[in-house]
């Protein structure tokens, strides 16, 4: 697994432990990144670009006013997604902060 991916990882990892959840928090190689579940929901992609977490649409704009941060675009002029938003990396290092992310992501009702 390339270095970038691991230490997107171990944030997402770290941001779980924080909410008392390292247990429900699970990955899968898909796609050249990494998928990550909480509660058996997907809840992050881990890929070159970054750390994108999936959220409801109530909660997107809140985060997409953070300097940095942009809707994930899969592959080359495919759409943005209409869920996952990528983070800046400051703010995945922040553990409190990306615990924050997780637990909303970990509370939505994702279609």
């Amino acid at each position: 697994m390339p270095t970038a991916l691991e230490a997107l990882r171990r944030e997402l990892e770290d941001a779980a432990a924080h909410l008392g959840r390292p247990h429900d928090l699970r990955f899968k190689p898909m796609f050249g990144g990494l998928m990550a579940w909480l509660d058996e929901k997907p809840c992050a992609w881990l890929g070159v670009d970054g750390m994108a977490l999936k959220l409801a649409p109530a909660d997107q704009p809140a985060l997409l006013r953070l300097a940095g941060t942009s809707r994930l675009v899969a592959r080359p002029g495919a759409p943005p997604s209409r869920h996952y938003i990528v983070l800046p990396a400051a703010l995945s290092r922040d553990t409190v902060q990306l615990s924050g992310w997780l637990q909303k992501t970990a509370a939505a009702k994702h279609r």
